[in-house]
């Protein structure tokens, strides 16, 4: 089994800045592909940036340039740096990994969320 646990999530100003991590632990042979996703109310779950395990990213339009996504291999870590919130942010942030576990099966686990909350 494998457990994703999130941090860092809470309420901030518009205009200012929140880093949230997520560590996975458990039955890991490798991890993959890692990402963070969010879920506003009303809204459908959608990518904010991904990261593989070389360090390749991807990001949303709506957050380049303000959101940077990193990883620590070594502790099975992804972190988002998150600057020049805006209200339109606020959302349950989730992360994501793709696994290979101790045996050798490809699964995607997700954590259970943070919420952020950016006032206007």
């Amino acid at each position: 089994q494998v457990q994703l646990v999130e941090s860092g999530g809470g309420l901030v100003q518009a205009g200012g800045s929140l880093r949230l991590s997520c560590a996975a632990s458990g039955s890991i042979f490798r991890v993959n592909a890692m990402g963070w996703y969010r879920q506003a109310p009303g809204k459908q779950r959608g990518l904010v940036a991904t990261i593989t395990s070389g360090g390749s990213t991807n990001y949303a339009d709506s957050v380049k340039g303000r959101f940077t996504i990193s990883r620590d291999n070594a502790k099975n870590t992804v972190y988002l740096q998150m600057n020049s919130l805006k209200p339109e942010d606020t959302a349950v942030y989730y992360c994501n990994a793709a696994v290979t576990t101790t045996n050798y099966v490809y699964l995607t686990y997700w954590g259970k969320g943070t919420l952020v909350t950016v006032s206007s």
